[in-house]
């Protein structure tokens, strides 16, 4: 079992910065990738960034160029760096964790942090 907990939403004007914190405990060592999920009111929740065990990345092309998704192996925690908000940021993000062993693969969610950007 693999838990999340995410931190570092609020209200931030449009063109300010904020960094999410996605915390994991339980049984790591199977994780294939992490990465962040947001879902706006009335919409479907949808990929944000990614990062893979080898350290590559994807991201949304909405998000390009102002957020950054990185990983202290350390302190076990995912972080998601994002500049230059606007309003159409705002959403309810989620960590996420997959697992690829043991079959089958698990998807594991945090409770999810919400974002406001105002204009």
């Amino acid at each position: 079992q693999v838990q999340l907990v995410e931190s570092g939403g609020g209200l931030v004007q449009t063109g300010g910065s904020l960094r999410l914190s996605c915390a994991t405990s339980g049984s790591r060592f199977s994780i294939d990738r992490m990465g962040w999920y947001r879902q706006a009111p009335g919409k479907q929740r949808g990929l944000v960034a990614v990062i893979f065990n080898g350290g590559s990345t994807n991201y949304a092309d909405s998000v390009k160029g102002r957020f950054t998704i990185s990983k202290d192996n350390a302190n076990n925690t995912v972080y998601l760096q994002m500049n230059n908000l606007k309003p159409e940021d705002t959403a309810v993000y989620y960590c996420n964790a997959v697992e690829l062993y043991p079959p089958p693969i698990k998807n594991y969610w945090g409770q999810g942090t919400q974002v406001t950007v105002s204009s």
